[in-house]
């Protein structure tokens, strides 16, 4: 199978659309009509992963976090990010990541956390916003059908954990050709009255260009009569951390014990205790002090990331303990998560997780 198609199956189910703009997701390096010969799952595409890939004889490795993540000016080698795609381009290896669109994945980096914790009643904890649109096309009613199954092929009507959603009303509509057009009914400088179909779908922004495309080309009409409306909805099914509840509330002393444990942690650094029940706790993987508010705002008595600096930390205010368990140890379930994933969609070639060390941070205690 040829690189193309190989990343055309992964995005069917990682939208990579879903990363934050900042970020520098998909392919970094390659050539897309290589065939493919076997796939390395890593949590970072360093030169001991290359190196692991080549042996592996793998010749796509698919990553957490994108080793190049800004311009590069040259590749001579003069750093751990420059040695690292210089062996893959030598070696003929791809390098495809994914980061922040699994990030705002429901089923994602935060998904992993909260399933390792056991938590109930998931939701996303900072749903994306600005993000949802909503299309309405007017369609002759012997044609309505064949319209909406090209909507909802494009990926429009996606809402949550259903597909194919639409509203639908009949109505009169008219016009009237006039010289230069070439209409589907009617005559030229006649009115034409029509048995219509008003269709409303709404579809997620980057989807919108290939939703058009299909729309117009399913349409009968020479001018296809539509609109676009943004919504204010949030997408309640994407976006940044997630949070979820204990079918029984436990001490604070007792959480911290099974954070340490399902998260195999040497150490956790934390807020003052609050002497009150741990049932609601936030979480989001990486860097994640950003998201103390909206965890603060759902009520969340204990917040788990990585990174929290110290002034951070007393944005608890007594209300939410917070726990910086480390960025990598956050992330720490992604590979096994990517591995079951690319599992399910080949069958054809090997796929390998990575057994080499990534985390650069150690700890002596």
């Amino acid at each position: 199978m040829k690189l193309r198609n190989v990343i055309s199956k992964i995005e069917e189910r990682i939208h990579i659309h879903q990363a934050e703009d900042f970020d520098n997701v998909g392919l970094l390096c390659g050539v897309s009509d290589r065939e493919i010969s076997g796939i390395l799952v890593c949590h970072d595409a360093l030169e001991n992963v290359v190196e692991e890939a080549i042996e592996k004889n793998c010749n796509l490795i698919v990553c957490f976090h994108p080793i190049i993540f800004s311009g590069l000016k040259s590749l001579t080698g003069k750093n751990y990010v420059e040695r690292a795609v210089l062996k893959a381009i030598e070696n003929k290896i791809a390098i495809y990541a994914i980061h922040t669109a699994f990030d705002n994945d429901f089923f994602g980096v935060n998904a992993g956390m909260c399933n390792q914790l056991g938590l109930k009643n998931l939701k996303i904890l900072q749903p994306k916003k600005n993000n949802l649109k909503q299309l309405t096309v007017f369609v002759p009613k012997d044609h309505s059908e064949k319209v909406k199954e090209a909507l909802f092929s494009a990926g429009a009507g996606n809402i949550g954990f259903y597909d194919e959603c639409s509203f639908t009303i009949n109505g009169n509509g008219t016009f009237r050709p006039i010289e230069g057009s070439n209409p589907f009914s009617g005559q030229q400088d006649i009115r034409e009255n029509a048995d219509e179909d008003m269709i409303s779908v709404i579809f997620e922004d980057y989807k919108k260009g290939q939703i058009i495309n299909a729309m117009k080309a399913a349409h009968p009409y020479e001018e296809v009569a539509h609109q676009i409306y943004s919504l204010e909805n949030d997408n309640q099914y994407s976006g940044l951390g997630m949070y979820g509840d204990f079918e029984e509330p436990m001490d604070e002393k007792d959480f911290l014990k099974l954070v340490k444990e399902k998260f195999n942690l040497e150490m956790i650094r934390h807020s003052d205790f609050n002497n009150k029940k741990i049932k609601r706790v936030g979480v989001l993987g990486g860097s994640g002090a950003s998201g103390i508010r909206s965890a603060l705002s759902k009520k969340c008595d204990a917040y788990l990331t990585g990174d929290v600096k110290y002034h951070d930390f007393f944005l608890a205010e007594s209300k939410m303990m917070i726990c910086d368990i480390g960025h990598f140890e956050s992330e720490q379930f992604v590979t096994q998560q990517l591995f079951e994933i690319l599992s399910q969609k080949f069958s054809t070639f090997a796929i390998s997780k990575s057994i080499e060390k990534t985390n650069p941070v150690n700890y002596f205690i």
